[in-house]
């Protein structure tokens, strides 16, 4: 892993524990590991840094959202499709996943890179929802209103699983999917 890799590691645990007002340069140098100039090599301020981090977890969190998405399925499975990846997400990478939960609407995050569309997914997940609705399948909500609900379910639903409020069976996940589906619906 490259120095740089381990400072955007070690800030995105620093994050995840303490809380982005919290981190500070001289922690996440001793967290990674590196000497105090080499932070400066690679980021000019830690403002910086938190947006690259926020960027490469947006990256990811799309890349997962896409994985086995197929474009000839079904309205309802090409949605059951994403819906389950961005559980996954949640389960598999729960300290990227609370980073863009808490941090998407933070003045913290440049405009540019929230808005960024992360691997193609945001596209995707639009046009889904606008497909549903030029079907008369799902609400005439805006269609980020619509996908921040859907969101939304999922990040509750992975913020109780953290806490271990209930566990994440199929029988757990199926009634969220099928939850997230009925919420836009007309």
């Amino acid at each position: 892993m490259s120095k740089r890799q381990d400072i955007m590691n070690a800030t995105l645990d620093l994050i995840d524990e303490e809380g982005l007002q919290s981190v500070t340069f001289a922690k996440i140098i001793k967290r990674a590991k590196v000497g105090s100039g080499t932070i400066f090599n690679y980021f000019s301020n830690k403002e910086e840094l938190v947006n690259e981090v926020y960027k490469e977890a947006r990256m990811l969190m799309g890349r997962c959202l896409l994985s086995g998405y197929d474009p000839e399925l079904s309205l309802y499975e090409r949605f059951k499709c994403l819906q389950l990846n961005r559980l996954r997400f949640a389960v598999d990478f729960p300290k990227e996943f609370r980073f863009i939960d808490h941090y998407s609407y933070s003045p913290y995050i440049l405009r540019e890179i929230r808005d960024m569309d992360e691997a193609g997914s945001s596209r995707i997940v639009q046009a889904l929802i606008v497909e549903g609705q030029k079907q008369g399948i799902f609400k005439e909500l805006n269609s980020h209103l619509c996908h921040q609900l859907i969101h939304g379910i999922i990040s509750s639903i992975a913020k109780g699983y953290y806490v271990h409020k209930y566990p994440l069976t199929e029988r757990e996940i199926r009634q969220t999917l099928e939850v997230s589906w009925k919420a836009i619906l007309v």
